[in-house]
């Protein structure tokens, strides 16, 4: 259904012309439980629909306007600049953060004029965007160009941690430091292991299809731990057929 539905609000209206004008006068009419209260506290909502601002330009069209009372999107600029880091970067987003903010405004608390290193917050994909912004407001730089500065001081700064990473852990393994492996490593293992699971699987498979084309299925479905089941059955079978001639031996004896 299109449209709001405006006859709930006009519940108290409907009840006290019904208090008012009583048809049977012996009969009172009772008021309901909400009835003072609305009376005292009425709703603050009205029944007149207003446009909502629209912030952007204006274009006449000859068509219907559509969504004319709808919320306009709420924009900020910090979005599209990530948007745009994190499409460029996006191994950026597997790095662990800690989010340790009390009103979320801790970057407003940074002095982005010295660039990128802040002492409250870690180097991430934040720190271009605001730096980036402060680039466009105050050097008055255009957003490619502020992006390309912004992004060129995070490569060195993720380049020198990096840096700093490997040289402490060599320096660790020297005096001999053991730190197992890594979390590529272990991926890696775990790849393989999937992988030779999947390769057994396969072959079995084949196998089976093989034997279908063939009209071999028996042959492939036997186990191996049933060579000696099926031993034992030949076994048996020829007991079995020499017993059969020995008691066939002597009718055929006198028969002669």
């Amino acid at each position: 259904m299109k449209g709001r539905h405006v006859r709930p609000a006009r519940v108290y209206r409907a009840v006290t012309l019904e208090i008012r004008n009583n048809v049977l006068k012996d009969v009172e009419v009772q008021k309901p439980a909400w009835f003072d209260v609305m009376h005292s506290v009425p709703p603050a909502e009205t029944l007149v629909r207003t446009i909502s601002p629209r912030h952007a330009a204006f274009e006449p069209k000859t068509k219907r306007p559509r969504n004319l009372y709808r919320p306009q999107p709420i924009f900020y600029l910090e979005d599209k600049l990530r948007a745009v880091f994190y499409k460029d970067h996006p191994w950026e987003l597997a790095r662990p953060r800690v989010f340790a903010e009390t009103d979320g405004k801790d970057y407003q608390r940074c002095d982005w004029s010295k660039g990128l290193r802040q002492p409250e917050m870690a180097l991430s994909g934040e720190c271009v965007v605001q730096r980036q912004m402060w680039l466009m407001k105050n050097e008055e730089m255009s957003e490619n160009e502020a992006y390309d500065k912004a992004r060129y001081e995070f490569y060195d700064l993720r380049m020198a941690e990096e840096i700093e990473h490997r040289i402490a852990i060599e320096e660790a393994r020297y005096v001999g430091a053991y730190f197992g492996k890594s979390r590529l490593e272990i991926g890696m293992m775990l790849e393989d292991e999937e992988y030779e699971r999947w390769k057994k699987w396969a072959e079995e498979e084949n196998a089976l299809a093989a034997a279908l084309n063939t009209n071999a299925l028996d042959d492939v479905l036997v186990k191996p731990d049933s060579d000696g089941a099926s031993g034992e059955v030949e076994a048996d079978m020829d007991e079995f057929a020499e017993s059969a001639v020995d008691l066939a031996t002597p009718g055929d004896q006198e028969s002669s």
